[in-house]
């Protein structure tokens, strides 16, 4: 083989690769945010997850793109293990549609599609119809990928060195490793089985070889999960590790299935004779399949399994319980006056939790900690999904047959919900200052620094106030909890005109002086939103300072 016909291969090995990323990006484009809506939603039944992976993976081709969503829903604690599992496996199925589409040989009229997308992509500005070029575009360059790799390998067959090459993987262990490292190379095992697919249309390979390369597919298909669970907490490399399982078993079922039983190999072939394009595409198909149905009733086993390998740490059972609504459980017949102080008691443990985020944030930031800083994040990821399992609460009581008064009062703590949680976004605001400081090596003056410290127990006192007053409904204290507001507000201007004299003389590094102004600003803020959680049930009008 020339470097030339080893280019025209690697050519079209990438626009393959190419073209299926093109497809993946213009089906997520034309779907805007409903895969991912769809995803979230997966329910706790994980027969319908099942379903809910198959689909999404059907739509953007791609098991790699839906496990990595599924791992980051995990990560965030929009989704549990269990749930992820049902979504994994019907992944599995959703990827095989790309052997089965390829199994036609349609790359004569590969120009002509790439033709049509490219028309529609560039000359048409509905966006919709854009994407839906984008799309098109795709598919074509997969076709005419696949067309250059059947051009590229055909003096493959006469090259002693690869036909050598490929009698090594005649041994099934070799060919089950060979198909792991490839498609971990690849990072897409619908990729590695239509190349697989093709060298045995060409005839380079047996169907007896492509089964080992396909159940070595599977298991290389995830590595990109594994990659990407790098970066994300113990529950999102659970997510990846149970990813893993499920292929190893899965591996390990087939392994046993056509040694055991010969005849089922010779099954899948007669299903269309003479045709070993299709008969590579249905394999990979009725292994997933055939995998989901085996291994589904013990999925819970499996998501077990993975918690043995990666046990939960104390913190993280905290946090699962802290993520957990508490008081806005089995709702629907309470009274609505019980419905809503049960409301009020789950705000008010989240306001708490963001209370406590602002002052270990504080504490990262003077004392240089990573480690509080990291709790902040944490607890930003918590507010958040306690804030949006609140909002769905309260969105279904407004359903009910409530008076106007308490349907005030459902407005009202929603919007309390939404300022406790600006609190922790500040918060979080104020951990990362530390870490900035750290990056653009920034140091500040001690008078800086006592500014801040006085400006921040300013703050944390007003936080304090107004939860005291929304949690017991101590109105006649709304004038004290204005007092501390403002004097949170009068703070800053005096700190901050200090700090413009201090730039002015240079006696301030003018880095650190922005971080010292942000700061200054999201404590200040932090005020604003603590205010108006004193006045939410008052029923006195008050100006909402921020939103």
């Amino acid at each position: 083989m020339t470097i030339l016909e080893s280019f025209t291969l690697l050519g079209g090995v990438g626009l393959f690769l190419y073209g299926m990323s093109i497809m993946s990006t213009g089906l997520k484009n034309a779907a805007g945010d409903k895969l991912r809506s769809i995803l979230e939603r997966a329910t706790a039944n994980r027969f319908v997850a099942v379903l809910v992976g198959t689909a999404v993976t059907l739509l953007i081709q791609s098991s790699s793109a839906t496990d990595m969503m599924v791992i980051s829903f995990v990560n965030s604690g929009l989704m549990t293990l269990a749930q992820a599992i049902g979504v994994i496996m019907g992944a599995n199925i959703g990827t095989t549609v790309t052997a089965q589409i390829t199994a036609f040989n349609l790359g004569a009229y590969a120009p002509f599609i790439l033709f049509v997308g490219a028309m529609l992509y560039l000359f048409v500005k509905h966006v919709t119809v854009k994407h839906i070029g984008h799309i098109i575009l795709g598919f074509g360059m997969l076709f005419f990928g696949i067309s250059t790799i059947k051009t590229a390998i055909v003096p493959l067959s006469q090259d002693p060195m690869f036909i050598s090459f490929l009698s090594s993987l005649e041994n099934p262990a070799v060919a089950l490793v060979f198909g792991v490292l490839f498609t971990s190379l690849l990072q897409s095992s619908s990729s590695s089985v239509v190349i697989f697919q093709t060298f045995a249309v060409q005839g380079m390979i047996g169907y007896d070889m492509v089964v080992y390369l396909v159940i070595g597919a599977a298991i290389g298909s995830v590595t990109p999960n594994l990659l990407a669970s790098l970066t994300t907490n113990r529950n999102g490399k659970r997510t990846a590790l149970l990813n893993l399982l499920f292929n190893l078993i899965r591996a390990a079922i087939m392994i046993v299935l056509i040694n055991v039983f010969p005849a089922f190999t010779d099954l899948i072939r007669g299903l269309t004779p003479g045709d070993i394009g299709h008969q590579v595409a249905n394999t990979h198909t009725i292994f997933a399949i055939l995998a989901v149905l085996i291994e589904f009733p013990f999925a819970g086993g499996i998501v077990r399994l993975s918690e043995k390998l990666l046990p939960l740490l104390p913190e993280e059972s905290r946090s699962a319980e802290e993520r957990k609504l508490h008081y806005l459980v089995n709702t629907g017949e309470l009274p609505s006056s019980v419905a809503l102080q049960q409301a009020r008691l789950e705000l008010v443990r989240m306001g708490k939790i963001a209370r406590d985020s602002l002052k270990d944030a504080i504490r990262s930031f003077f004392e240089q900690d990573d480690r509080l800083a990291e709790q902040v994040l944490e607890a930003e990821d918590t507010v958040d999904i306690l804030t949006d399992r609140i909002q769905e609460k309260l969105i279904e009581f407004r359903s009910m047959d409530y008076t106007p008064r308490d349907v005030n009062r459902l407005s009202q703590l929603m919007l309390v919900a939404s300022d406790l949680e600006r609190i922790s976004d500040y918060a979080e605001n104020i951990a990362e200052y530390e870490q900035e400081c750290k990056l653009r090596k920034a140091t500040m003056s001690d008078v800086a620094i006592h500014d801040l410290k006085a400006l921040s127990e300013a703050a944390l006192k007003s936080i304090d106030f107004a939860l005291h007053i929304f949690e017991t409904d101590d109105f006649k204290s709304l004038p004290e909890a204005d007092l501390l507001e403002q004097n949170v507000d009068d703070l800053q201007t005096e700190i901050v005109n200090a700090h413009i004299e201090r730039l002015m003389e240079e006696r301030c590094n003018p880095v650190s002086g922005v971080i010292f102004n942000d700061m200054t600003t999201d404590l200040e803020r932090c005020s604003d939103h603590a205010i108006n959680v004193a006045y939410a049930l008052s029923g006195i009008a008050k100006a909402r300072s921020m939103t």
